[in-house]
């Protein structure tokens, strides 16, 4: 299937490793020209060269912090400026939900849930913002918002706030813009198979003995009953990042495996 990419602009932030460049990678293999963003010069600009080299597009890293509203405006001028407009934003910058942070009632404090919609609803609001005026001018778009399927359950009061409000967020923006072309999707995926957990098991398996096949097992308990690689998220996003889905806008899509036993509707 043609998903009629060829030539579009993507910018997607968080795009220098894990689920971000997963998705730079799908979108560039599709024909679109990228522009990474993310905190971490060095680690950016090896994805930009290495993804540039392998499927021929152009792909530009920006240093970007999401949580300063000049530095996400200047990331939208320069995608602008160098690639002569934007057509997709997939936003992916955020700090991923790990051990050891806060879960309880007791130790949730007002700076720990602030923190967290600093990061992923405010971040994600601003590069919407700046990008969605290009989108309205020339009639057509598409925002993909990552979220997490922390969104559906109560593990966590900071974890599940941050997921829900990047869900209501992404609702409101599809029902403003839907007129206007742009359709804005989110994304839920679960626990994914990205750098950063590749190599937490390669440690895990070398201290505890066990094969690592057999650690990835026993995390897997969704429906498939395996891990969801980060390529197959983005070939998720890839789809609603084009023409073709055009029938989804203000929808959840859960990438996860399957939730046992959940109906969700």
């Amino acid at each position: 299937m043609d998903l009629g990419l060829g030539g579009k602009r993507a910018i997607v932030t968080g795009g220098s490793r894990g689920i971000g460049l997963a998705i730079a990678r799908g979108l560039a293999s599709e024909g679109v020209d990228v522009v990474l963003a993310a905190r971490g010069v060095e680690a950016l600009e090896l994805a930009a060269k290495t993804l540039s080299q392998g499927t021929g597009r152009r792909v530009l890293g920006v240093p970007t912090d999401t949580g300063d509203d000049n530095s996400v405006r200047a990331l939208v001028q320069r995608t602008v400026d160098e690639l002569g407009g934007v057509d997709i934003l997939v936003n992916a910058a955020a700090t991923p939900w790990s051990a050891g942070k806060p879960s309880d009632f007791a130790s949730t404090t007002d700076d720990v849930v602030r923190g967290e919609l600093e990061i992923k609803v405010l971040g994600y609001l601003r590069t919407a913002r700046a990008v969605a005026p290009h989108l309205v001018e020339q009639g057509w778009g598409r925002i993909i918002n990552i979220s997490g399927l922390g969104a559906r359950q109560a593990n966590s009061i900071a974890q599940t706030v941050r997921n829900v409000g990047v869900s209501a967020l992404t609702k409101n923006l599809a029902d403003e813009l839907g007129p206007h072309g742009i359709n804005v999707t989110v994304v839920h995926p679960g626990l994914t198979r990205t750098e950063r957990l590749v190599d937490r098991l390669a440690a895990q398996s070398e201290a505890e003995g066990v094969p690592v096949a057999e650690l990835e097992s026993r995390l897997a308990t969704n429906s498939i009953h395996r891990l969801i690689d980060a390529s197959e998220v983005a070939d998720v996003v890839t789809f609603l990042a084009s023409p073709r889905s055009v029938g989804i806008t203000g929808d959840a899509v859960a990438v996860g495996g399957g939730a046992p036993g959940a109906v969700y509707y």
